[in-house]
């Protein structure tokens, strides 16, 4: 019993471990979302000086582009009074990677996912002499 206890402990803080590190990574940048009201939302992005930021509606369609940048990361507010209520995609896109994540706006409130619903990393000069093998 006191084994099994032991293996516990130790599976749990193994994992608890490896969960800190995917969350606290220091090479990507990580969104923050600072405030949600009635018509806007703050965030902030860590680590990325420069990116590209886009919302997207239900049918893809470009409603909002913009090209952010900041000292030690970037820090923006998005107002969405004349937004019809629905959800939308924000795509940011800096030199590494794209990722989106969702915004749904209602009659009250504009709320922004910090999780992201996809990232693609792009493909850098130490990609270019690399291949795939396929058997």
């Amino acid at each position: 019993m006191k084994k099994m206890l032991k293996l516990g402990l130790v599976v749990a803080v193994l994992f608890s471990g490896i969960n800190t590190y995917a969350i606290d990574g220091d090479k990507d940048y990580i969104l923050h979302v600072i405030k949600e009201d009635v018509n806007e939302v703050t965030f902030g992005l860590n680590n990325v000086t420069e990116a590209k930021l886009m919302i997207y509606d239900q049918d893809g369609t470009v409603i909002y582009s913009e090209n952010a940048s900041g000292k030690d990361g970037i820090l923006k507010r998005i107002r969405f009074e004349n937004f019809p209520e629905g959800n939308y995609i924000l795509r940011i896109e800096d030199n590494v990677k794209i990722t989106k994540h969702e915004i749904t706006v209602s009659y009250n409130k504009v709320v922004l996912s910090s999780k992201a619903v996809s990232s693609v990393y792009k493909a850098g000069s130490s990609a270019k002499n690399t291949g795939v093998v396929v058997r």
